[in-house]
C-alpha cells in the first residue's frame, strides 16, 4: 500500500501547522510554507482568507476531500437540525475512513481511505469499499480476516502516537470497532484548533 508522505506534508507546510500532530511533520522544524516565497512575511489575513484557511485545514485533515464532496457534506450539515458547524464535524466523523483512522487500524487518514477502497473493511459483517460511507451509532466496523496480519495494521495498532476517542469502542485483539455515538467538536481529538464555524461562514457568504 503506497504512502503519500509528500502530499500530506505539503498540506502541513502550506497551512503552517502540523494538522495531524505527527512527529515527522516538516512543520516541527520550519513553520513557513513551501516554495521560494514561503518565508515571506504575511500581512493580516482578511475575513475571507481566515475562512478559506479554516476550510482548507478541515478539508485537508480528512485526507484532502474533494471540494465537490466537502460542499455536499456542508449542505447536508445545513439541512440537519441544530448547529451547522457541529453537524459538519459529526458528519465528517461518521465517514467510514475517519472511523477506521480513529480506531487505529491504520496510521493515517490517507491510508484509511485507501484501506477502505481496497476492500479490507466490513461494516456489520458486509464488505464496504466506499470511504465516504456513513457509519451510524451502533454499527460495527471490522478489518477483514485476511487483512488482519498486514504490517500496516499491526504497526498502527502498536503505535502509541494517538489514542482512540471515547465515542468508538475498539477491540484491537479482534480488530473490531463499535461506533457508539456521533461526537461533538470537543470530543474529537484534533491536534490543532479546528474552526467549523468559519467553514460555515465561508460557504454561507
Amino acid at each position: 500500500m503506497s504512502k503519500r508522505h509528500n502530499a500530506k506534508y505539503k498540506i502541513d507546510r502550506r497551512l503552517g501547522e502540523n494538522i495531524w500532530g505527527r512527529p515527522k511533520s516538516p512543520v516541527n522544524r520550519r513553520e513557513y510554507g513551501p516554495g521560494q516565497h514561503g518565508q515571506r512575511r504575511k500581512g493580516k489575513m482578511s475575513d475571507f482568507g481566515t475562512q478559506l484557511r479554516a476550510k482548507q485545514k478541515l478539508k485537508g485533515y480528512y485526507g484532502s476531500i474533494s471540494e465537490k464532496q466537502f460542499r455536499k457534506i456542508y449542505e447536508e450539515a445545513r439541512r440537519l437540525k441544530g448547529d451547522s458547524s457541529a453537524n459538519l464535524i459529526g458528519l465528517l466523523e461518521q465517514r467510514l475512513d475517519a472511523v477506521v483512522y480513529r480506531s487505529k487500524f491504520v496510521p493515517t487518514v490517507f491510508a484509511a481511505r485507501q484501506f477502505v477502497s481496497h476492500g479490507h473493511v466490513k461494516v456489520n459483517g458486509r464488505r464496504v469499499n466506499i470511504p465516504s460511507y456513513k457509519v451510524k451509532p451502533g454499527d460495527v466496523v471490522e478489518v477483514k480476516e485476511a487483512s488482519k496480519q498486514l504490517v500496516l495494521v499491526l504497526e498502527a495498532v502498536a503505535s502509541g502516537e494517538r489514542d482512540v476517542p471515547d465515542y468508538i469502542e475498539v477491540d484491537h485483539s479482534k480488530l473490531t470497532a463499535k461506533y457508539v455515538r456521533v461526537p461533538t467538536l470537543q470530543d474529537v481529538p484534533y491536534p490543532v484548533q479546528m474552526e467549523p464555524n468559519l467553514v460555515v461562514e465561508f460557504y454561507s457568504r
